[in-house]
């Protein structure tokens, strides 16, 4: 920021925007007194940043304005979050304090203030700022979500006018949008502000891709407004005929969506077919259920269009934890496509659209408890769990937000939500902590099933336990809720050192048998092998009995793998340390310039020579881990640690002979696929194949094909070549 004056021309369109917003406060006005504690605000708030301007040049006062226009108009809150808006930035960016704010506005808007300010002093060096900082925010949920609300309307302005800051601070901040601020706008049933952050997150963290979108959108506008106009016309007629007041329209699907489609299903933009979606929004008819008028439209749409039975969602009858209600189906459209239809009411849209204020308003017609209020209940008891580490709890609470849901019974037929992919040791912690820590299997539709098992919409589940069973290190991989793990993590942490202990004895005893003396040599052998980051989590596992020794005497045998970057040249674009030169080329890694960083291969997404690569440079090392854009790692990492990423990375020249990958193959079985498979990868490639795992059942086969290539283009000519394989439907990258 820089500080001058208020020209003549700042001033005009600093007036201008007030009086916008006040336009916009007019339809939440009750009173005198809530103009003049706007007015209030504002002067306060213009006063207290005079003369500030933002990056782009623009008066820092016209972004709490904005702000609070967002409050007021997408979000839908009252009088004193416009004022707490308006003021968000006082405490921390200037020299007023929250007592004072408390003296001049009330106790209230003073505590949401002080929920919004960022956090001072030193945080400890073992902790994200990020994630410390978002666990503060987080901890208003307990008393006042209008602070998150704000938070999250902050956050919108700030990625809207993000062009002007430098591409680092592009990226970080758009990490942490996607890894928090979007997912929290989507579980407080703000939808369409959780697109836009989506979207504008996609824009800065590739641009490119973005933009490539966006054109192939475009081209492709005329033709999908031509189907949806032939898909729409008869269900207006029908409806139209049959008395019912409503609006019918086709949107198409957000930017981001599309591009997580393409990334997930490894497909192009032209085979992602369901690009956009119907929605019809009815006024109801008094005194018939609006649940009752949803599937009676629905009945009338699939008398024109055959539904496709397994792509019913309904979110009438079980709405979702953040009080969206509708009734999705897919049916099939003109010319044989299948196009997603949603039904709601009035009131349903309104609560899709405006979310939480919308959910608060229809709620004061009922005061029973309803999924919003059991969800934030959750959100509330994990914010009071005993962990102290800001990341571990910000990927817990986080476990809460982004999920699609499914619905399963009790034994007794008590429905219950729990997130996609839960498993029956999710549903037991769901019950009680006790049952959970119990468990050891359970009947899913009268059937005995693993705890691990993963539950599916409609199951019944009856939870066997036994007094005998105990949580161990293994159930944190089987478990999506933030409720278990951080039951199990309770529970382990309790029993942790106790098993450190033991490990500690079961291995100074092999060790003795060896006459091996433990050194740090001996662990960077011993860690690796047994996938542990460090000696205590090894001892932990060592003592819980998650791993054994067996076959370490071979391990200690093996050379020390080294997992540092050999073959390929990187070249940072922007220096790592040093100041004198402006490229700098890094091979082997094995220097003894202090300033060189050593390269290291990420094993979760494993990219090769021709991938988008990030950096990411360890905290007090001068290692930089290399990932490949895009995957789930880099956005965590960034968002919690944004200061160590490095996006002035990429390959420079690169000497390897080869690489692991792996691509995932299905289609038609035929005799002699497999031998085709094999000539095209070995013979006609000239490509290794380190394994191949191939299973057939039904006339389909499916499997996985790990392959050692050169680089990108390496691989891109071996899925080409597969894919035009006779009987192969599909062949992607998986690794």
């Amino acid at each position: 920021m820089a500080t001058a004056g208020y020209s003549e021309e700042h001033e005009i369109i600093i007036t201008d925007r007030f009086n916008d917003l006040l336009s916009s406060c007019s339809k939440i006005v009750k009173k005198e007194e809530d103009w003049e504690l706007i007015r209030k605000a504002f002067f306060l708030a213009k006063e207290a940043h005079k003369g500030v301007l933002r990056r782009s040049g623009e008066p820092y006062i016209l972004h709490p304005l904005a702000v609070a226009k967002i409050v007021v108009e997408e979000i839908g809150l009252g009088v004193k979050s416009v004022a707490a808006a308006l003021l968000h930035d006082v405490v921390e960016d200037t020299a007023y304090t929250v007592e004072e704010i408390d003296t001049i506005f009330g106790e209230k808007i003073a505590y949401m203030v002080d929920g919004l300010t960022k956090m001072a002093g030193v945080v400890n060096t073992d902790t994200s700022k990020q994630a410390a900082y978002f666990r503060k925010v987080l901890l208003t949920l307990s008393d006042d979500v209008r602070v998150i609300l704000i938070k999250i309307a902050d956050r919108l302005h700030n990625m809207r006018t993000m062009a002007s800051m430098p591409r680092d601070k592009q990226v970080k901040i758009s990490s942490e949008t996607l890894y928090l601020f979007a997912p929290l706008a989507y579980r407080l049933g703000l939808y369409a502000i959780k697109t836009e952050l989506e979207d504008l997150s996609l824009r800065y963290r590739y641009p490119e891709q973005y933009f490539e979108i966006v054109r192939k959108l475009d081209e492709t506008e005329p033709d999908r407004n031509e189907f949806i106009n032939r898909f729409i016309a008869p269900i207006r007629q029908r409806l139209t005929e049959s008395g019912i007041d409503f609006t019918i329209a086709g949107r198409v699907k957000s930017i981001f969506s599309i591009w997580s489609k393409m990334q997930r299903k490894g497909i192009s933009f032209e085979d992602v077919y369901d690009l956009f979606a119907i929605r019809i929004v009815f006024k109801p008819t008094e005194l018939i259920p609006e649940k009752s008028q949803c599937w009676h439209i629905y009945s009338l749409i699939t008398d024109i269009y055959a539904p496709k039975p397994d792509r019913i969602r309904d979110w009438v009858n079980f709405p979702k934890a953040n009080g969206y209600e509708a009734l999705h189906a897919t049916v099939m459209g003109p010319d044989g496509i299948w196009a997603e239809v949603q039904i709601r009411s009035e009131r349903m849209e309104e609560i899709a659209e405006r979310g939480f204020a919308a959910h608060w308003k229809y709620k004061q017609a009922h005061s029973s408890e309803d999924e919003f209020d059991k969800w934030l209940k959750e959100v509330r008891n994990a914010l009071k769990g005993p962990t102290e580490d800001a990341v571990e709890f910000l990927d817990n609470v986080r476990l809460t937000l982004y999920t699609n849901e499914i619905v399963v019974f009790t034994p007794k037929g008590e429905p219950r939500k729990m997130p996609q992919g839960a498993t029956v040791l999710d549903f037991a912690y769901n019950i009680h902590t006790n049952v959970g820590n119990k468990a050891i299997g359970a009947k899913v539709n009268h059937k005995i099933e693993s705890i691990f098992e993963t539950l599916k919409n409609g199951d019944q589940i009856e939870i066997i336990t036994s007094d005998n069973s105990r949580p161990n290190l293994e159930w944190l991989d089987h478990v999506t809720t933030a409720k278990a793990k951080q039951s199990i993590t309770t529970y382990l942490k309790r029993s942790r050192e106790n098993n450190i202990e033991r490990g500690i004895e079961l291995f100074d005893r092999r060790m003795e048998e060896f006459g091996i003396t433990p050194s740090a040599r001996v662990f960077r052998k011993i860690l690796p092998a047994y996938e542990c980051s460090n000696k205590d989590e090894f001892y932990s596992k060592l003592g819980s009995g998650i791993i054994n020794l067996d076959g370490v005497d071979k391990v200690l045998r093996q050379n020390s793998m080294s997992k540092v970057l050999k073959f390929w040249d990187i070249q940072l674009t922007k220096p790592f340390k040093s100041d004198k030169q402006d490229t700098l080329l890094v091979g082997n890694s094995d220097t003894k310039d202090g300033n060189t960083p050593k390269f290291v291969i990420a094993e979760g997404c494993n990219p090769i020579p021709g991938d988008d690569i990030v950096g990411y440079r360890t905290p007090g090392t001068n290692t930089i881990v290399v990932h490949k854009a895009g995957c789930e790692d880099i956005t965590r990492l960034a968002a919690q640690h944004g200061e160590n990423i490095i996006t002035s990375i990429k390959w420079s020249s690169y000497k390897a002979e080869s690489y692991l990958a792996e691509i995932e193959v299905r289609g038609i079985d035929r005799v002699g696929i497999l031998v085709d498979l094999s000539q095209v990868i070995t013979l006609e490639l000239g490509i290794n194949i380190r394994e191949l795992a191939i299973q057939s059942h039904d006339g389909i086969f499916e499997g996985k094909i790990s392959v050692y290539v050169k680089d990108t283009e390496n691989l891109n000519a071996l899925l080409d070549r597969v894919g035009s394989i006779k009987g192969i439907e599909k062949v992607k990258r998986t690794l």
